[in-house]
């Protein structure tokens, strides 16, 4: 949302004049590298970061989509996913879950079933790595 009760600067980085250049154009906006889409009351939805991109064959893969739409599992508590590499399309998704209590684990092909017609082919994770807890730092 957007902020109310004012707005911050960022001058740039401290002893980093490259990663400033980077960051922020010669008119001083800075950009974050943020992905969001427009909603039809006016703010935006964080879809994503530009860096966390996958590309799979050819096709531009968002992380943070994909871990939406596994949000919606009813066993999923929660979810991380990322690209892994692969000879035939150059990335591969991947995705990391972690199961609500008392759930039984599930595989890529439950997943997969799960995703079937619901995502495009090329979002539905190839991999599925479950695991009790992610790390937090």
């Amino acid at each position: 949302e957007f902020c109310t009760r004012g707005y911050s600067v960022m001058l740039g980085y401290w002893d980093e004049p490259a990663k400033t250049a980077e960051a922020i154009d010669t008119d001083g906006w800075m950009h974050t590298g943020d992905l969001a889409v427009m909603r039809e009351d006016g703010y935006c939805t964080v879809v994503g970061r530009i860096k966390d991109m996958v590309i799979r064959g050819g096709e531009n893969v968002y992380p943070r989509e994909i871990e939406e739409f596994l949000y919606t599992h009813p066993d999923i508590d929660d979810a991380q996913v990322i690209g892994v590499p692969d000879a035939k399309y150059g990335e591969e998704v991947c995705a990391w879950v972690r199961m609500k209590p008392g759930r039984a684990p599930l595989d890529a092909d439950a997943l997969r079933a799960f995703a079937s017609g619901k995502l495009a082919h090329y979002k539905i994770p190839r991999y599925v790595v479950v695991v009790e807890e992610f790390p937090m730092t």
